[in-house]
């Protein structure tokens, strides 16, 4: 088949994992880069061996491109989702950078905009893709673990506030519930099968705010970091979420918080058997009587962020291409947005938030 060639709307640092994933595609090309810093545009497209792509700062005149199949939204979270609908309107197939959104009525929003399309709308949940997660995912398809009915999770960061945009809830839609917190809710749900949400009761605090008198100790900061002047993010959330079919999950992430180190786990628990997809991959069963914990044979125990996002990017591919359907549909989107929202909304009004 003939290449798919792509644009990428937005050249901030996740950019680099879309661009490094369709330079090592062969069937994709790069053709048009847009971002509102046009000589950050033109460096990335260079450093991507995509020298001749199109530089735009405007997405809409890239839309108008009709040479351009396809777009990697990674863009700030409040243009997600206005984006992902004229490119779809456009005729475009979209990979866009999770969150989906930062409403539940975004979400739907985008949701009617695939199906009028017809064109695949992909979301960024990378996680998915880790070689831990499509193993256990296959244990767990074959009934291994038996019916899933609680996980829990957490990704807790002590110093890890980005700052820059990150920090800003009006571009962001918040802090690290919707940034780290989303990817650890969606591998619960994706590998729990993706059960309908019932209610959800969460807490979101604002106490330590960037903590950027820090000395001496290095963290991820965003490309527009400014040092801190800005946060209106909360430092940690914490969750309980029920779904219709009796299961639950809990879940806690955090920017900064007073823990002597960083820390992430994700288990499963069925009654068959159970499983951690971090740190590392083990799956517990029993035997004869006996309980046994197993550690699979396989290359990346826990999740290789750039085998991760490869795959993400080829699934895409794969997708535009014909040959498959995306594993990260926009209903998936909805959905999330139903629980991450919730979450929020209980913090502020302080009680439990219930889905009819």
């Amino acid at each position: 088949m003939s290449k798919v060639k792509v644009a990428v709307i937005g050249t901030g640092s996740i950019s680099e994992m879309h661009f490094n994933g369709y330079k090592n595609n062969s069937e994709a090309e790069i053709i048009a880069v847009c971002d509102l810093n046009a000589e950050r545009a033109k460096e990335k497209a260079v450093k991507y061996e995509a020298p001749d792509a199109i530089v735009y700062t405007d997405y809409h005149e890239l839309l108008q491109n009709p040479d351009i199949d396809a777009v990697s939204i990674c863009t700030w979270n409040n243009s997600h989702a206005p984006i992902a609908i004229a490119a779809l309107e456009a005729g475009k197939h979209v990979l866009v950078e999770k969150p989906l959104c930062m409403t539940v009525e975004e979400a739907l929003a985008v949701q009617e905009a695939q199906k009028k399309s017809g064109k695949t709308l992909q979301i960024g949940y990378v996680r998915r893709y880790g070689t831990n997660t499509r193993v256990l995912k296959k244990f767990i398809d074959e009934g291994e673990l038996g019916e899933i009915y609680y996980a829990k999770a957490s990704c807790i960061r002590r110093l890890g506030n980005p700052g820059g945009w990150f920090s800003d809830k009006e571009r962001s839609g918040g802090g690290p519930l919707i940034d780290i917190g989303v990817h650890v809710i969606d591998l619960c749900w994706y590998l729990m099968g993706k059960p309908k949400v019932k209610s959800v009761s969460g807490n979101a605090y604002y106490k330590l705010g960037n903590r950027n008198h820090i000395e001496h100790l290095d963290f991820y900061k965003a490309a527009d970091y400014d040092g801190g002047k800005v946060n209106t993010v909360e430092d940690m959330a914490n969750a309980l979420i029920r779904f219709e079919n009796g299961a639950s999950l809990a879940v806690d992430c955090s920017f900064s918080l007073h823990v002597q180190k960083d820390d992430m786990y994700v288990k499963l628990f069925g009654d068959k058997g159970g499983a951690e997809v971090e740190p590392e991959l083990k799956i517990i069963g029993e035997k004869h009587n006996t309980i046994l914990n197993m550690t699979p044979q396989i290359d990346h125990l826990t999740f290789d962020f750039n085998n991760g996002f490869q795959g993400e990017v080829d699934h895409f591919i794969d997708c535009v291409q014909g040959r498959t359907e995306t594993i990260c549909p926009a209903e998936d989107g909805v959905e999330m947005m139903k629980i991450l929202c919730g979450i929020y909304e209980s913090s502020t009004k302080g009680t439990e938030v219930v889905y009819s």
